[in-house]
């Protein structure tokens, strides 16, 4: 009760609760920010790494596809006329490049962009290599293929397994970064709580205040 009668100074009061009405707002405003953030963080979870993984998964089998031409074409028993082998050759790089210029204009952060230049160096190394050993005979194009052109290919997988998994590395971070979100939007929900506790709180003693100066009131005209 000595907290409700010390609300008798309607000044105080009405500074009180706006005070508290500014208190709302400004929860409100960081509850909706922080809402944005964590959709902004889905919206590039999905567009910078979850369709490029995928053009990452496309990139890997075309290699892949390439490399089966090439053993085809030197290592097994197979026949292969090179003109068809570098049809299928072109093929698949015209795709791998495509590829790789769709993946350049999503969101990269600075090791992400480092290890595509390395993985366009060595597809680039690779596409000579495999040129000159399918341009020469079949007995000395093997051995290009074999000496360096092999070591080659497997450099490009290596390059293209970095950055697989430094894109799956800032893809953890996009999570980490979501669940800070979550929370500082479920702080914000619980300070709206104890801002309509403290209002009901409020309301409730104010109302009290009132019946008890009424009373007295009643009681001093009656004598």
């Amino acid at each position: 009760m000595k907290f409700a009668f010390s609300l008798k100074n309607k000044v105080k009061i009405a500074f009180l609760l706006f005070c508290i009405m500014c208190c709302t707002l400004l929860i409100r405003f960081l509850e909706d920010k922080s809402v944005k953030k964590i959709n902004e963080s889905f919206i590039s979870m999905y567009n910078d790494r979850l369709v490029p993984a995928t053009d990452l998964y496309f990139i890997a089998e075309n290699l892949y596809h390439k490399n089966t031409v090439l053993q085809d074409a030197f290592i097994t028993d197979n026949v292969v006329p090179a003109s068809v082998s570098i049809t299928k050759i072109n093929q698949h790089n015209r795709k791998i490049d495509s590829a790789i210029r769709k993946y350049g204009l999503t969101l990269l952060v600075k090791q992400e962009k480092s290890f595509l230049n390395d993985l366009k160096n060595a597809l680039t190394i690779q596409k000579v290599l495999e040129n000159k050993a399918l341009s020469l005979g079949s007995a000395e194009g093997k051995k290009v293929y074999e000496s360096v052109g092999r070591n080659a290919a497997n450099q490009t997988f290596d390059k293209l397994s970095d950055l697989i998994k430094i894109q799956s590395k800032v893809g953890d971070e996009l999570i980490k970064d979501s669940k800070i979100f979550v929370s500082g939007t479920k702080v914000y929900s619980t300070l709206q709580v104890i801002l309509a506790i403290v209002i009901g709180i409020m309301i409730v003693a104010i109302i009290s205040a009132s019946n008890a100066v009424k009373i007295q009131n009643e009681k001093f005209n009656l004598n």
